[in-house]
């Protein structure tokens, strides 16, 4: 594994930025196959890069498509009723990744925040956001625990914020509103901060939903 670096003054493209995610979707059905080939058959694939393995599936391309995408496999994967679990990692600045070209020094990417159509598909999540460096940018410096709590504001300001939990902030509403919340702090954090991961696992149709307090 590597880092390449680019020698140029423009910035890295988010590919280039390693800028992906990887999806594991499980569902509580005996008719599992045919319900994930269907969701995949469904999902508009366009403008990304998808690979699966046999633990979960790798997407790369930019921040809007990732979260679109991600969303509308969920949604797709959830409409017959069935229980649907989602562990979704975004990752971005990727030091150590297989391919990635980052300039001498590291550098930030200014993205926008994702806006994705509401899917109709009602969620619980459980999220956790972390800014992985600290180098800031000649814009703003960088304060990993300032961008959290931005993250979470941004949760209760689109109505997706349930409470904080053990290691985890909770969050319930329309897949695609969870997903942006999610993609927004991850979004915004990688304009300070090189390296920006975050994580969150995603319940639709749960049979224990009705007693959760």
């Amino acid at each position: 594994m590597h880092t390449q670096t680019l020698t140029r003054s423009s910035p890295p493209t988010p590919r280039e930025f390693g800028v992906g995610a990887r999806i594991t979707l499980a569902v509580m059905s005996s008719d599992y196959i045919r319900i994930l080939l269907g969701a995949l058959a469904e999902t508009d694939a366009t403008g990304l890069d998808i690979e699966t393995d046999d633990v979960s599936t790798w997407i790369a391309g930019d921040e809007q498509r990732i979260t679109e995408y991600i969303a509308a496999l969920i949604a797709a994967a959830s409409r017959g009723g069935e229980h649907v679990t989602a562990s979704v990692l975004f990752s971005r600045g990727c030091p150590g990744e297989i391919s990635c070209e980052l300039p001498p020094g590291g550098t930030t990417l200014v993205s926008e925040v994702p806006s994705v159509p509401l899917t109709g598909v009602t969620a619980s999540a459980q999220w956790a956001l972390y800014p992985l460096d600290d180098h800031g940018s000649p814009e703003r410096e960088a304060d990993h625990m300032r961008d959290i709590y931005e993250a979470i504001d941004r949760a209760k300001a689109n109505g997706s914020y349930v409470r904080s939990d053990h290691y985890v902030t909770r969050l319930s509403g329309d897949v695609a509103t969870i997903l942006e919340t999610v993609a927004g702090g991850w979004v915004l954090a990688g304009r300070t901060v090189s390296h920006v991961t975050t994580h969150v696992t995603i319940s639709v149709n749960s049979p224990s939903a009705g007693a959760v307090r």
